[in-house]
């Protein structure tokens, strides 16, 4: 079931002349032409997780479309330990983040699954920063943030290194969820460290929300079964600036910063609500009617911003599209009908783990058991429904998009290949033959693939 709700009121600013509509005609269109072009300059760099302004899409040409664990690898590198953060790129250097365990660790295993919680280990870790050389793949250094032994378990698929790191490209700034953040220089001194309170997760599985850097400030998202928390911080000193209470459960998605036409927004996705702030951190509206878990992260096209929450072991699992300017409870109520700033809602249509992606006007959701739907990204209306990959496979890597294609990562480190527009069609299926979990890095024409033990670079040959 598809709802939409009303156009834009005639003039979002309150004025009814003509020209003030051209003017805020012209910025919408301004930031979209933006939204477009960030796609082209993340492939320079790629700083966060899924990249500059989230999107996971690149315009370049030469980017590869088939690889393998020999074929079309510029480099591969060991990386030591465990940890599903994804790689960050600037200039010269990929970046990871690990923890490596001097006693023995058990291996994930892939797929969905009951029965991943562990106790708290009781051997010593090392939490660690690496950086490689974008061109050869030498280990230009390593730095040891911690050691010590874990205060805390995680499940079985997560690890204690699951938050992906981001960059101005002056600093590295690295979470590690209980134990802290790190600051260092792009030599890998560290300058400063930060640490929060321990707090206990939804079944002891472990932290995953990444940090998001915008201006001179850090803002992290911890929710947690004790007390959650949305905290902004100097990127030059670590110092709190501003710290709100959430009342929210624990969960893993990672928050976003909404650049729209009326004003910049911080943007959560939780248990029980999405809720919006201002960079002061003062609450601009809220949504409820999430899954029990939110996981996916949210991102903007077209002037809206997209979010979802798909925990698969609930009925509710939604997909919005907002629009610019809503403030106070927009929640859907038990009539249906929409608020004016919900631009389309799809009840049932939301991933668990993968971040879904927009790649021309159509919005790609990968679900976590190897489904695959296409909708209308300006509309929310069905494109095609739900059509299988494989069967038997699992997905936790967000999807990525460029040269006309999407690319799905599955569990197994099987990167399949699926033809963009209105028809579904696996084109090809390229094997690292490894577990991975962690969202691919885009850059330098090349894409940077971390598998459970090894990082890949991989470009086309041509």
């Amino acid at each position: 079931m598809i709802e939409h709700a009303d156009r834009l009121r005639e003039d979002n600013f309150g004025h009814s002349s003509k020209r003030y509509r051209v003017i805020f005609t012209f910025v919408l269109l301004a930031l979209a032409w933006l939204s477009l072009t960030t796609s082209s300059v993340a492939n320079e760099n790629w700083p966060q997780f899924r990249g500059s302004g989230a999107l996971g899409v690149v315009d370049d040409p030469s980017l590869p479309m088939s690889w393998s664990t020999t074929d079309n690898v510029e480099w591969v590198a060991d990386v030591p330990g465990l940890g599903w953060s994804s790689p960050i790129v600037w200039d010269d250097l990929v970046i990871v983040t690990t923890v490596v365990s001097d006693g023995s660790v058990e291996d994930p295993r892939a797929g969905f699954y009951f029965g991943g919680e562990r106790p708290t280990p009781t051997d010593q870790h090392r939490w660690m920063v690496f950086a490689f050389d974008i061109n050869t793949g030498k280990l230009m250094w390593q730095q040891e943030v911690h050691r010590g032994i874990p205060a805390a378990p995680r499940h079985l698929k997560n690890t204690y290194a699951s938050e992906t790191p981001v960059t101005d490209g002056q600093h590295i700034y690295a979470y590690f969820g209980n134990v802290g953040l790190f600051c260092l220089d792009m030599a890998g001194r560290v300058l400063w460290s930060q640490t929060f309170d321990l707090a206990e997760t939804r079944s002891g599985w472990g932290t995953a929300a990444s940090p998001i850097l915008h201006g001179d400030r850090l803002y992290l998202v911890n929710d947690n079964d004790d007390q959650s928390f949305l905290v902004a911080l100097s990127k030059e000193t670590g110092a709190e600036i501003w710290r709100v209470d959430r009342d929210e459960g624990s969960n893993w998605s990672t928050p976003y910063i909404w650049e729209n036409a009326l004003r910049t927004e911080l943007v959560t996705t939780g248990t029980d609500k999405v809720r919006s702030y201002d960079l002061q951190g003062n609450l601009l509206w809220e949504l409820t009617g999430m899954s029990s878990i939110t996981v996916t992260t949210p991102f903007s096209r077209f002037g809206f911003l997209y979010l979802g929450s798909g925990y698969i072991g609930d009925q509710q699992r939604p997909v919005f599209a907002i629009k610019p300017g809503a403030s106070g409870d927009i929640s859907v109520p038990e009539d249906g009908s929409l608020d004016e700033y919900i631009a389309w809602y799809l009840p049932q249509a939301a991933s668990y783990n993968p971040s879904p992606v927009i790649y021309g006007d159509h919005y790609y959701t990968l679900l976590d058991r190897g489904f695959f739907t296409c909708h209308n990204a300006r509309t929310g209306e069905e494109v095609y429904g739900r059509q299988r990959i494989r069967p038997g496979v699992a997905f936790t890597a967000s999807l990525w998009a460029y040269r006309d294609h999407i690319f799905a990562l599955s569990e197994d480190g099987d990167t399949y290949v699926i033809r963009a527009g209105e028809e579904f069609e696996v084109i090809a299926v390229n094997s690292l033959n490894e577990m991975s979990m962690a969202t691919p890095a885009i850059a330098h024409s090349s894409l940077f693939v971390r598998t459970a033990s090894k990082l890949y670079r991989i470009s086309a040959s041509d």
